[in-house]
């Protein structure tokens, strides 16, 4: 296997139920990246030098701040100016092209970055689209954990309008989870190892000026 490759067949595009995706407003597809590729993306992660993550934090631009009594994650923006994050960004443009043909949502591009949260680190309740601004559509969580347990703690917790429990799912890995960005609540629980992810958005066209907003 080319050690930094991942290709079109490690992604199980066909197991996303699209009915369900447009009936619940979410899906969850376990092993949509295949093993080997996830523990690629897994030792990646890992082998990563402190000074290759930041802080995670909440808000855009000036409305930007840290706040570790809410989010707790540390992150790497994925670019292409990798190999590995190069090719899953390719399959995730796959997926996008696919949901903009059977959905017909208008998808423009895609934007993620790997999350490590350390054990006892958590992320409060939030929504992923920012108060007015429309253009994240549809939030992505691949997980990248193996042989992970209920009692290794950090489910992802989706809350329904009534702020009732929808799901709560373990982060094992090639799992996937997409919901959309502007209708779900939801959490990180405090876990009790080291957590890795790669959380992104679809996004519609929302520039000014050729400029996409909102920017990194």
């Amino acid at each position: 296997m080319n050690p930094t490759g991942l290709t079109p067949t490690a992604f199980d595009f066909q197991a996303i139920d699209c009915d369900q995706l447009v009936r619940n407003g979410y899906v969850i597809v376990p092993d949509f990246l295949s093993a080997a590729h996830t523990r690629l993306l897994y030792q990646y992660a890992q082998q990563l030098p402190d000074y290759e993550w930041q802080q995670a934090g909440i808000g855009r631009a000036d409305d930007y701040s840290t706040n570790t009594r809410i989010r707790q994650d540390k992150i790497r923006w994925l670019s292409r100016a990798n190999t590995l994050e190069t090719n899953y960004l390719n399959g995730l443009e796959t997926l996008r092209l696919q949901l903009n043909r059977e959905l017909f949502m208008g998808l423009f591009d895609y934007e993620c970055h790997l999350a490590h949260y350390p054990p006892g680190a958590f992320y409060r309740k939030h929504l992923d689209a920012f108060k007015g601004r429309s253009n994240r559509i549809l939030t992505t969580v691949l997980y990248l954990n193996p042989d992970w347990s209920s009692t290794d703690g950090g489910q992802l917790v989706i809350y329904g309008q009534r702020q009732e429990i929808l799901e709560t799912v373990l982060p094992e890995a090639g799992k996937l989870v997409l919901f959309l960005s502007d209708k779900f609540v939801h959490e990180v629980l405090a876990g009790q190892r080291d957590r890795y992810s790669i959380t992104g958005w679809f996004r519609l066209n929302a520039s000014i000026g050729g400029v996409i907003d909102p920017s990194r």
